[in-house]
C-alpha cells in the first residue's frame, strides 16, 4: 500500500484540498464566463463581501509632523487617526527639490514575525540605523532600504504602519495578565520597550551588552506578537471582521492620502512589497484599480499549497473565510487584469512549495491571456531563499518605470 504524502491535515488533507478545488465556483477556469470583465465584476463583488472590511466611512486627515532631508531625499513624517487603535504613522519620501507631480509608490512593509517594527523595516531616515533594522535589511533586502531606493529613481513613496505593527501595535499591557501568561510558553519576560530603551543617540556597540538591552526586549515583544495572532484572529471573526479586511482597509486609506497629494500624479501609482507586503500587494492591487502597476515579491502560491503544505509557516493575515470556495489564491491578484503585474519568487523559499508557486504563475498567465494582455504580466524566479535582494529590486524598478513613467 502506497503511503500518502504527509500534510497539515493528515488523513483529511487530500479530501479538504479536493473539496475546495471542486467548489471554486467563481474561478476564471469555469466554463461560464462570457468575458473576463464579467468574471472580474462577480469576483470582486464576492471578494469584497467576504473581506468584511470595516464599514467606517471616515476620511483620515493626515498631518505632517516633521520635514527634513536625508540621502538625497526630502522626507515628511505624517500621521493620521483611524476610528480604532493608536494613531497611524507614515513617512513620505521624494527626490530632494522635486515638486512633481511624480509617479507614486505605496511601499508595503513585510511581516517577518516582527511586529515591533513596521515601516521602519524598509526605510532609512538617518545615518543612525537600529541594529535590528540593519540586520533585517541585510538579510532580506540586500542591505538597503528599498523605499529609499525607488524614491531616488524619481518617485514619491509613502510607507505607513498597518495593524498591528509599530505605531499600530497592540501592547501586552492592554491584555489581561493571565491571558499573556497563559499565551507565552515557555514563559518570557514580556514588558513594554520604552523610548529610553531605543535612545537614538546610543551607539550600535552599546546594544551589544548581553543583558537588559533593546534587542532582547524587541525579540520578547515579537514572541508575544506571534503567540497573540490566533487570539486576534478569533476575536476579529467574533466581531464579524477579518484580519485581511482590516489591513486592506488601512492600506486603502493610505492610498487615499497618497492620491490627494499635489506632488503625486494619481493616474500613475504603483505598490510593492515582500512577503507580508507581497500579500498586501495582491489584495490591494486586486481590488483597487488606482494601483496601475504592482510588484508582488515572495508571496504567490495556491490555496492547495496552504491547505496541505505551508499553512504552518504563515500568518493569520492571509485568511478570508470561504473565499477558497470561490477563487483560487492567484485569482485575487488576477482580478486587476489587464492592469500590469510582476511577481518575483525564489526557488528555495521555505515558505512555499515551488511547484505550487509555478502553478500559481501559470494561472495568472492564463488570466492575462484570456484578456489578451499577456505582455502585462510576468513572473520571474531567482535562486536563493525568501528575499527581495538587489537584482530582484532592479527588475522591480524597471517594471515600475515601464508602466508609470
Amino acid at each position: 500500500m502506497k503511503r500518502k504524502a504527509l500534510n497539515m491535515l493528515g488523513s483529511y488533507g487530500e479530501w479538504a484540498a479536493e473539496y475546495a478545488e471542486g467548489q471554486r465556483s467563481l474561478s476564471i477556469l469555469r466554463d461560464r464566463w462570457r468575458n473576463y470583465e464579467e468574471w472580474k465584476r462577480e469576483g470582486k463583488s464576492k471578494f469584497s463581501e467576504l473581506l468584511a472590511m470595516p464599514r467606517n466611512s471616515v476620511k483620515p486627515e493626515p498631518r505632517i509632523t516633521k520635514r527634513y532631508s536625508y540621502d538625497g531625499l526630502d522626507i515628511e513624517e505624517v500621521s493620521w487617526e483611524l476610528p480604532y487603535g493608536p494613531e497611524t504613522q507614515g513617512v513620505f519620501l521624494k527626490p530632494s527639490g522635486t515638486k512633481g507631480p511624480l509617479p507614486g509608490i505605496l511601499a508595503l512593509h513585510d511581516h517577518g514575525g516582527i511586529k515591533y517594527f513596521g515601516k521602519s523595516k524598509i526605510l532609512r531616515t538617518s545615518e543612525k540605523v537600529h541594529p535590528f533594522i540593519s540586520a533585517h535589511q541585510k538579510e532580506y533586502y540586500g542591505g538597503v532600504a528599498w523605499s529609499n531606493e525607488i524614491a531616488k529613481r524619481g518617485y514619491g513613496v509613502l510607507v505607513h504602519d498597518v495593524f498591528p505593527f509599530e505605531s499600530r501595535k497592540i501592547l501586552s499591557s492592554e491584555l489581561p495578565a493571565h491571558v499573556v501568561k497563559r499565551m507565552m510558553t515557555p514563559p518570557l519576560d514580556v514588558r513594554e520597550v520604552s523610548p529610553e530603551d531605543l535612545d537614538p543617540d546610543t551607539s550600535i556597540t552599546d546594544y551589544d551588552v548581553p543583558q537588559g538591552e533593546p534587542i532582547p526586549l524587541i525579540n520578547s515583544y515579537n514572541a508575544f506578537g506571534e503567540q497573540h495572532e490566533s487570539i486576534i484572529a478569533r476575536s476579529l471573526f467574533s466581531a464579524g471582521l477579518t484580519w485581511p479586511g482590516i489591513f486592506l482597509w488601512e492600506d486603502i486609506k493610505a492610498l487615499d492620502y497618497l492620491c490627494t497629494r499635489t506632488d503625486i500624479d494619481k493616474s500613475r501609482i504603483g505598490c510593492c512589497g515582500l512577503s507580508g507586503g507581497g500579500l498586501r500587494t495582491n489584495y490591494l492591487a486586486g481590488i483597487d484599480e488606482r494601483i496601475k502597476c504592482s510588484v508582488t515579491v515572495g508571496f504567490m502560491t495556491t490555496w492547495y499549497d496552504l491547505i496541505l503544505n505551508v499553512s504552518y509557516t504563515h500568518t493569520w493575515m492571509i485568511y478570508i473565510p470561504l473565499l477558497p470556495l470561490y477563487l483560487d489564491y492567484p485569482e485575487i491578484l488576477g482580478l486587476r487584469v489587464p492592469l500590469p503585474s510582476l511577481v518575483l519568487a525564489t526557488k528555495n523559499d521555505p515558505l512555499f512549495t515551488l511547484r505550487e508557486v509555478q502553478r500559481a504563475g501559470e494561472l495568472l498567465k492564463t488570466i492575462y491571456r484570456i484578456s489578451n494582455s499577456q505582455d502585462n504580466f510576468r513572473i520571474s524566479f531567482y535562486e536563493g531563499p525568501h528575499k527581495f535582494d538587489l537584482p530582484m529590486q532592479e527588475e522591480a524598478w524597471n517594471w515600475m518605470n515601464r508602466w508609470l513613467k
